[in-house]
């Protein structure tokens, strides 16, 4: 007998929205037989036009969460009725404007919970008063509008409430909290986005059935009322049985649903709660044995009673008829009578009327009868054999092959045509199909893999060919663009030179003519007068004292380096004026914060990171091969040229074309350069060149090598030639960095400006010699974070700088974006940089004179040194001499930034003075980040005190909404559900189907069966 597809279940009546394979809507039922009507009420305000009425009513409509069938319903009422609800829900929502009213508030008080870990510690009263609070919450996840569930959401709340699931002592365990929590989470699920919102988290449905390790029989009915309605939903099953191997290695149970056997087998004494968990139990059995898969899978049905049979449910079966309760009882009997449909279908495919599953021997009978005479009969006495072969020994892993063993057979079973599993894969990533694909044919897999080897191999030497012309064309068309870029500068140069050289010239003789009439002239000569200084500038060679405010009491000193008078000339510090600051700092916040004498006390501040090896096995030399060279150096040469992979000709050819075909990568012509013939070598390979075809390999590539008019120079001309575009692209980023560096800092206002507060700060700061200062050195800049305040250690001079720059200077708060090159020039070393351009123009000229040299020389055939060194060298000396000029200019540029600065530019190279200003950009941004850290906090303890004030002024007038709400509360469809599997109405239509068939079969087959049927309780 086929398999039967098992119905519904009974849902259509209950669950209509679960029938599709989408996510299911969950819907407001309006119920018949609630007494709820609408109160008549005079509105208090004009009724709007229909238009704007029905686009007002369709928002309110859009908060309730109603089925397309109730929407409609709702549209469909008179105008007044709409203007009505619609008044009356917005002052119902404007009363509700507490504290209670917002998720922030819940969320905030369940991570507060969750951090105070024992119940110990707590009173009777706080312990009430946390209960309140979570039932607080389910009635607001129930009665609240759309919204609130949906900003919960977005605040991640579920995280939040399963988080402190997982935290729970024991105490917290079987409390009442516990029971509220899981009531919270159904309150969600009886929503259609917080439905899918839980079955959608990765780890709620696990966290959920952790709740079963409780004592309380209330938390555990509702756990359990929960995952059996959650096998319902589509997708849902596979969930709860993942679930239940979590709790398995949880509670370190031996198997799958070991608690549960043991809940429904034990007795409390306890008649209401007995009954009530031993029915939650059976229902959520019932629930996974009939839905997912077991629908329409005999296979699997039977797969999964297999393990409750194992564990022993049917005598507690028979135990649980002594209660005499009709919801239990119509449990039990959905159980027997779908495991002896069961067990009638699969007798009736191995055409007898029962299978005694425990005797082994009329298992073995059927199998046997049933494959004898086919092609799978060789097979199963195979396995059979191979099972007397297994080891038996008593200790060891042995039980561990046999678990596997029947691993393998319960996935054959289970697993579906399309390679799915419906329950947890006891072995991952089996899939049954494909093995069986592969079996059909060996020998057509093992001819497809010698193909595939085949052609793996040929695709890589096409890949390598491919390589290659591919490196030939990029090396093409990079000289090609190097080129055109070349030759568009020499034409921008040039035309720059041609303006300049004809600006001159009309120079030259305006100041020809002028001359010319000045010489006719009598002198008259005229002292120049510079412009006055700004006002707190030095005056003159004798600078006048500064008129600086003095505090009142001493303050901390800032440990800066005054500039000596004589250097201020020319300097940035001739146009900073600090007298003007004063005006605008706060000196009295400045002494307080800064006293030198204050003690520390509690302050709450505002401020708040292939190698390529390879063993190629030398082959034997011949027996009369001859060597000459030193046999290290040979060896080290072999290598080479086993890695090389080029004939002595190719490698020839590419030195004469200078190596046109890129066959010579740059760390080979490196390695090659290592390798250059000696004259010593030379000698004794030109007495021994009539027993050329005797020579070893590198004796003989030396040879040919020799061979090469100026083999050596022209090897050092070609690597060169491949590196010079590497080395200008390393050099040129240096000296732009440098140049752009020098430009920020020379034209930065904002740098300016903090320098100029900066200097404020010290001379109101420091007394006597330190004091009065015009100037100071730039690596004063990073002593600023060393004076702290006297109220509060944490706080330093830098970061109180910070905070007055955001308030009186913001544009100055911000001078990190007008310094953007520094960092990059704090790594440029000049000695280095300048050596690497001395590299550069000594290679250049090398290869200059070997050309001249080559030119001088007859050109041989296949020699292409002069016509490939000659544009190459057009090119590079180009690029060079660009470079070389920007050097010039950033090193002036450089000059002028450290003198600006009033630094001696003798003793201060690039890396260190930028590096001054690059480290003081990282602790302004250190210490501005810290500043906005205690902002937040200071803003985030503000708010939370604000709520708990509010939740205190609203504690009363939210207990009467809350008891208001609770009598006006209508049930989710999600509660409907659990109320129907509780019942057992969920499988009311598959029991009467069952007990119609069971008066068919019984009325045509006698009562011979090995285990009686179970009389039904009508």
């Amino acid at each position: 007998m086929a398999p039967r597809k098992r119905a519904g279940r009974g849902l259509s009546d209950i669950f209509c929205c679960f029938k599709g394979s989408d996510h299911p809507e969950i819907t407001y039922r309006l119920r018949h037989d609630s007494n709820f009507t609408l109160q008549t009420m005079a509105p208090t305000q004009p009724m709007p036009p229909q238009e704007e009425l029905d686009a007002m009513f369709s928002e309110l409509v859009d908060e309730l969460d109603l089925s397309e069938k109730h929407r409609e319903v709702m549209f469909a009422l008179p105008a007044e009725k709409k203007w009505q609800m619609y008044l009356s829900k917005k002052n119902e929502g404007e009363e509700n404007k507490s504290a209670t009213s917002w998720p922030e508030f819940y969320i905030d008080q369940l991570n507060s919970m969750a951090a105070r870990k024992t119940l110990i510690a707590l009173e009777m009263e706080d312990e009430e008063e946390r209960n309140k609070t979570i039932e607080s919450l389910k009635t607001a996840l129930r009665t609240q509008p759309m919204r609130f569930v949906t900003r919960f959401i977005d605040l991640d709340g579920l995280t939040c409430i399963l988080n402190f699931l997982k935290s729970m002592d024991y105490e917290t365990t079987e409390s009442q909290i516990h029971t509220s929590l899981i009531g919270c989470i159904k309150a969600l699920m009886n929503n259609s986005q917080g439905r899918a919102h839980v079955l959608s988290h990765s780890e709620s449905i696990n966290i959920i059935a952790q709740s079963l390790a409780t004592e309380n029989v209330k938390t555990k009915v509702a756990v359990l009322e929960i995952m059996g309605a959650v096998c319902l939903v589509p997708g849902g099953h596979k969930k709860i049985l993942e679930a239940m191997l979590h709790y398995q290695k949880f509670a370190c149970e031996r198997t799958r649903f070991q608690t549960l056997l043991n809940d429904l087998d034990r007795s409390t004494g306890r008649y209401r709660d007995e009954v009530s968990l031993k029915t939650a139990i059976m229902s959520f059995i019932n629930a996974v044995l009939s839905q997912g898969a077991g629908e329409s899978s005999l296979e699997f049905r039977i797969h999964l009673r297999y393990e409750f049979l194992m564990l022993g449910i049917q005598p507690i079966i028979d135990k649980l008829r002594s209660h005499e309760n009709l919801t239990l009882d119509r449990h039990l009997d959905f159980f027997e009578m779908l495991r002896n449909e069961d067990e009638l279908a699969l007798a009736k495919r191995f055409d007898t009327i029962h299978v005694d599953t425990k005797s082994a021997t009329q298992v073995f009978e059927l199998i046997k009868k049933k494959i004898s005479h086919t092609d799978a009969h060789p097979h199963f006495i195979s396995v059979l054999q191979h099972c007397l072969l297994m080891p038996y020994k008593r200790s060891g892993n042995t039980v561990q092959y046999w678990l596997l063993l029947d691993r393998i057979v319960q996935q054959i079973v289970v697993q579906n045509d399309k390679g799915h599993d419906p329950d947890v894969a006891p072995l991952e990533n089996f899939n049954v199909k494909n093995v069986v694909r592969m079996l059909v044919n060996e020998n057509e897999v093992k001819q497809w893999k010698e193909q595939a080897e085949k052609m793996r191999k040929e695709h890589f030497e096409l890949q390598q060919k491919f390589d290659k012309k591919e490196r030939e064309c990029d090396a093409k068309t990079q000289e090609k663009e190097d080129m055109m870029q070349t030759l568009n500068k020499m034409k921008e140069k040039l035309e720059k030179e041609s303006s300049e050289h004809k600006l001159v010239k009309q120079q030259v003789a305006d100041l020809s003519s002028r001359l010319h009439e000045l010489s006719t002239r009598p002198n008259v000569g005229m002292a120049p007068f510079g412009p006055p200084p700004p006002p707190g500038a030095p005056m003159g060679p004798g600078f006048k004292k500064k008129n600086i405010p003095q505090p009142s009491n001493p303050l901390k000193s800032f440990n800066w380096a005054k500039l000596a008078e004589n250097k201020l000339e020319g300097t940035v510090w001739m146009d900073v004026d600090d007298i003007k600051v004063f005006k605008i700092l706060d000196l009295e916040d400045i002494e307080k914060t800064f006293s030198a004498y204050q003690r520390q006390q509690d302050f709450l501040t505002v401020n708040n990171n292939k190698k390529e090896s390879e063993d190629d096995t030398m082959t034997s030399k011949k027996v009369k091969e001859l060597s000459v060279i030193d046999g290290r150096r040979a060896q080290n040469c072999n290598i080479l040229l086993s890695r090389l992979k080029l004939t002595n000709e190719e490698i020839k050819r590419a030195i004469l074309t200078m190596d046109e075909q890129e066959d010579l990568p740059k760390d080979m012509l490196e390695q090659l350069l290592k390798f250059v013939p000696e004259k010593s070598d030379v000698d004794l390979l030109e007495e021994h060149k009539h027993e050329l075809d005797r020579m070893a390999k590198a004796d003989r590539f030396l040879y040919e090598m020799s061979r090469i008019n100026h083999y050596q120079q022209r090897l050092q001309s070609l690597y060169f030639k491949k590196k010079f575009a590497e080395r200008i692209t390393e050099v040129k980023p240096k000296v732009e960095a440098l140049s752009s560096a020098s430009k920020e800092v020379l034209q930065s206002r904002s740098l300016k400006q903090l320098l100029e507060v900066v200097l404020a700060f010290g001379n109101y700061m420091n007394k006597g010699q330190r004091g009065n200062a015009y100037g100071f050195k730039v690596s004063s800049l990073n002593k600023i974070a060393d004076t702290k305040s006297s109220i509060d250690k944490n706080i330093t001079l830098l970061h109180y700088l910070i905070t007055i720059l955001e308030q009186k200077y913001p544009k100055v708060a911000i001078f990190q974006e007008e310094l953007q090159s520094v960092p990059e020039a704090a790594k440029v070393n000049m000695t280095e940089l300048e050596k690497d351009i001395n590299n550069l123009r000594s290679g250049l000229k090398s290869v200059e004179t070997e050309l001249e040299y080559q030119r001088g020389l007859p050109q041989a055939s296949g020699d292409k040194f002069v016509s490939v060194v000659s544009q190459f060298v057009t090119v590079a000396s180009f690029s060079f001499s660009d470079v070389d000029d920007s050097l010039t200019e950033a090193k002036e540029l450089f000059l002028k930034a450290v003198q600006h600065f009033g630094e001696d530019a003798t003793r201060i190279q690039p890396d260190e003075f930028f590096g001054i200003f690059d480290q003081f950009l990282q602790s302004f941004s250190d210490a501005r980040q810290e500043n906005e850290n205690m902002r937040r906090r200071k803003d985030e303890e503000e708010r939370r005190a604000r709520m708990e004030a509010q939740l205190k002024e609203q504690r009363e007038k939210e207990r009467k909404a809350k008891k208001a709400k609770a009598n006006c509360e209508e049930d989710g469809e999600f509660d409907d559900l659990v109320s129907a599997l509780r019942s057992g109405e969920v499988f009311d239509k598959d029991l009467s189907k069952m007990k119609r068939n069971r008066k068919r079969v019984n009325s045509s087959t006698d009562n011979s069966r090995e285990r009686p049927v179970t009389k039904l309780n009508l």
